[in-house]
């Protein structure tokens, strides 16, 4: 017997087996599955997913607790415990395979060959399954076997290099970029791999590396470094290009601008009541602006100060500049565009309890956002499933 596949959204149709775990594999189903695949998680009998026991943690009320963690990526996901290294777990898992369109694991290269799932033999029994892997460093290359997270990657990857006060230490991003990126574009690589097998009728191995991805995010970094003969390093919230663009002070707080061309400027000079700035041959052209960059935000922040930064985004946001709050994570919460756009849902938690997760940012003309289901509990779809393959 084979698995029936969800019936709403673009990728409807698909069934995805999920050997992945913490966060770089788990993103990467999490988007397939809110676009509309069926996504079943393989976890590890007794201890699932690592992420289960990352916190921070919320009490369920009857001596468990649910990481919000792993609750916050693993939605509309259903979850069966298996251990591959037993018989009758393997017929599980093989009937699974045997219903599915894509495997997606991130284990260290070599993990899946040792499991006997390696991508020679699936791609033989089963031509038209895609497996995606989403490692450190790649199915290839010396590193190939190096364990990594998402710290590792924004090293190598040059992206701690390039974050921070100019000056200052290295500097993480307040987020796992390096995990997310390799996540969304482990996503793409399936797409483009289902899209390919609708004209081959074989599956492809999607090989993504956060190592890569971390890469590919550098931007213009790569071009300045060549180009202007030194190596880039942290400069803050400006731009390296593109001047005034950055993190400004009013009276009372933070608001952002973006003043990038010369057709902008001249009428971000006449809102903060600096006509002055215009003419000045420091601030003619944005190459110039960039050149005194320093000089440019003193003055700015000197109009700035009159007012509180509230007062400001309303007179520049009606004048038609680039501009936006300073938003804390809260503040996010209560951003009334996200909230119109659904971009923030909430999920019952065991406890019953609502938890505000951010929901896929992917949209549709016409089509209302879809519901989602909680993350699962560990091996909450085993008698379904079971069931569902004729077990």
């Amino acid at each position: 017997m084979t698995l029936a596949a969800k019936s709403g959204g673009p990728l409807s149709g698909l069934v995805v087996v999920d050997l992945t775990r913490i966060l770089a594999g788990p993103y990467c189903t999490l988007l397939l599955a809110d676009l509309g695949a069926r996504v079943i998680k393989v976890e590890l009998p007794g201890s699932g997913d690592d992420a289960r026991e990352v916190g921070p943690f919320i009490d369920n009320g009857d001596g468990t607790r649910t990481s919000a963690y792993f609750f916050s990526v693993n939605r509309n996901k259903e979850s069966i415990a298996l251990d591959l290294k037993l018989p009758a777990d393997r017929e599980i898992f093989e009937r699974l395979l045997d219903s599915a369109d894509v495997l997606v694991e991130n284990f260290t290269p070599g993990t899946m060959d040792r499991l006997g799932y390696g991508w020679a033999g699936l791609h033989a029994s089963r031509p038209k399954l895609i497996l995606a892997s989403i490692s450190g460093f790649g199915q290839t290359g010396p590193y190939r076997e190096l364990p990594a997270y998402d710290m590792v990657v924004q090293a190598m990857g040059g992206i701690l290099s390039l974050t921070g006060e100019e000056g200052g230490p290295p500097t993480r991003v307040g987020v796992s970029i390096g995990d997310l990126a390799a996540g969304m574009f482990g996503a793409v690589g399936v797409q483009a791999a289902i899209i390919e097998r609708q004209r081959s009728g074989l599956g492809k191995h999607v090989d993504v590396a956060m190592l890569d991805a971390q890469v590919s995010l550098l931007e213009n970094a790569l071009a300045r470094c060549q180009i202007e003969g030194r190596v880039p390093g942290p400069i803050g919230s400006r731009h390296p290009s593109i001047t005034p663009f950055g993190v400004f002070k009013a009276r009372d707080g933070y608001l952002v601008l973006a003043a990038g061309n010369d057709r902008i400027f001249p009428a971000l000079c006449d809102a903060i009541g600096m006509p002055a700035l215009k003419i000045d041959p420091r601030f003619k052209t944005n190459a110039e602006r960039c050149l005194h960059h320093g000089e440019l935000k003193g003055a700015i922040e000197q109009a700035l100060g009159a007012r509180a930064a509230t007062e400001w985004l309303a007179l520049l946001q009606e004048r038609g500049i680039p501009t936006g709050p300073m938003n804390d994570v809260a503040g996010v919460m209560r951003d009334p565009q996200l909230r119109a756009r659904d971009m923030l849902m909430e999920l019952p938690l065991p406890n019953g309890r609502p938890l505000t997760v951010a929901a896929c940012p992917v949209r549709f003309a016409g089509e209302p956002s879809r519901p989602a289901t909680p993350a699962p509990r560990l091996d909450e779809h085993r008698s379904s499933l079971v069931r569902e393959l004729g077990l």
